[in-house]
């Protein structure tokens, strides 16, 4: 073998190898939820509301809706 072909087996080895360790079966288990109330999202239409990124009219149908539905 000549040395080209040799230095190219063993970088494609050591790229295989670190490449082995990326992605592959991971699991992330979550023990916790997270749960917006009511009063949470309120207050983020409102902030909403105030950075003027909804309207009046919108902010109220929205906020109807969240008053409206069940805890």
């Amino acid at each position: 073998m000549s040395e080209m072909r040799i230095v190219r087996v063993i970088f494609g080895l050591v790229l295989a190898a670190a490449l082995h360790g990326c992605g592959g079966d991971t699991v992330v288990k979550v023990d916790q939820s997270t749960q917006i109330t009511k009063g949470w999202e309120l207050k983020d239409l409102q902030k909403a509301l105030d950075r003027e990124a909804i309207t009046k009219d919108e902010f109220e149908k929205i906020k109807l809706k969240i008053l409206k539905r069940p805890n």
